[in-house]
């Protein structure tokens, strides 16, 4: 049922919407695909820097890799795919232990989204399970969407769904799902289990993770492409209204570079070579979280006096973001880190102009600061970052 008592709007499906099949997952989005919502990188920096809009309200423009890029992503890809496979393997068996066979994955769209599609396989590689898998739409400083949850307490049982996503940063996005998942308990007496499973997990804020160490996971190189032809969610109040979920587009038209099911396919073909190693591991409880993510970005908003905790994106992956859709100021990278995960780091800084300094002890291999005085002087005209 919706927050209101009436019945919530069916999922969208692929290949209407999206490129997955329509068994790899059902979109709680509503579609927003013939409307206008990309901005100059520069604009909607300003515009979310200086209040005048938040950065859910608009998207940025889909970054188009070229062949050299496809090559590195290809690579990486390849190089990562045993250790993605054993961390998608362990995830997923603590997921089954927590939450039974019957467990219900709810991704975050987008970046949660094909790994809870890879759980999925290995539910049904290695179990013969068919799980359902929703993605929804949850967005900082806003919370998650409330139809969509609706929608999944009236088919669901709340205590069998298990939400997902790709990594940790600080912490921010697990704190975000947790402080929304307690208020909705409050209005509607429907609790859902906040925790929330992660393939990689280096700002040490969950339990439920593959690793905590803070490597390349591939599909954070792209964006669209690797995420089924989906845009990452819309919160805008000028077409999102009552009775619809969190928006989204379908990038149909780049139907060419889609590499989804490719990644996916190719994660799971190295499920065979990881199974014995993840049923050979001791089930036990993990580690507890100590937030040691968070206090790193802190001291490094001190240190380089940033100001705002939320112009620090670390890990490989929040990096990488930074590097395709804001305005960069520099790059921190771990003295002695792994070449092969900075990889596509060093080659987007390298084309947008941006320095990167090598620091000793960083608990990341790598963190992406925002500009942090930005405006439209802080890049050049050829949309290179300067100095502050």
């Amino acid at each position: 049922m919706s927050g209101d008592g009436g019945p919530t709007p069916e999922p969208l499906r692929g290949p209407s919407f999206g490129s997955y099949a329509a068994d790899d997952v059902g979109w709680l989005l509503t579609d927003l695909s013939g409307v206008v919502l990309e901005a100059p990188t520069a604009e909607r920096e300003e515009a979310v820097q200086n209040g005048g809009a938040h950065y859910a309200e608009s998207l940025p423009v889909e970054y188009r890799p070229d062949a050299a890029y496809l090559d590195l992503y290809r690579h990486a890809l390849a190089t990562a795919a045993p250790r993605v496979a054993h961390a998608v393997g362990s995830v997923a068996e603590q997921v089954l232990a927590r939450r039974g066979p019957d467990v219900v994955l709810a991704s975050l769209a987008r970046a949660g989204t094909p790994v809870a599609i890879l759980l999925r396989r290995w539910a049904a590689v290695m179990h013969g399970l068919d799980l359902p898998h929703y993605a929804v739409s949850i967005v900082r400083g806003r919370g998650i969407d409330r139809l969509a949850l609706a929608h999944l307490a009236a088919h669901h049982d709340p205590a069998r769904v298990q939400f997902v996503d790709g990594w940790t940063g600080k912490g921010v996005i697990a704190g975000e799902l947790a402080a929304a998942l307690r208020s909705y308990r409050v209005d509607t007496a429907v609790r859902f289990d906040p925790e929330l499973a992660v393939l990689a997990d280096p700002g040490r804020c969950v339990t439920l993770f593959g690793t905590r160490e803070d490597w390349l996971v591939p599909s954070a190189c792209l964006n669209s492409t690797v995420s089924g032809l989906v845009s990452r969610t819309v919160l805008n109040a000028r077409l999102i209204g009552p009775g619809r979920y969190h928006g989204a587009k379908f990038y149909s038209d780049l139907a060419a570079d889609d590499v989804s099911t490719a990644f996916v396919d190719t994660i799971t073909e190295r499920f065979p070579d990881v199974a014995d190693r993840v049923r050979s591991e001791p089930n036990r409880p993990r580690p507890a979280p100590d937030d040691a993510g968070l206090n790193a970005v802190q001291q490094i908003v001190r240190v380089y006096d940033i100001g705002d905790v939320n112009l620090v994106k670390p890990g490989v992956g929040e990096t990488i973001r930074v590097l395709l859709r804001r305005v960069p100021w520099k790059v921190l990278t771990r003295a002695g880190a792994p070449a092969a995960d900075l990889a596509p780091v060093r080659m987007l800084a390298a084309r947008r102009g941006v320095p990167v300094e090598e620091v000793e002890d960083l608990p990341y291999t790598c963190v992406g600061l925002i500009h942090p005085r930005f405006s439209r002087g802080a890049t050049g005209a050829d949309g290179r970052a300067v100095g502050r």
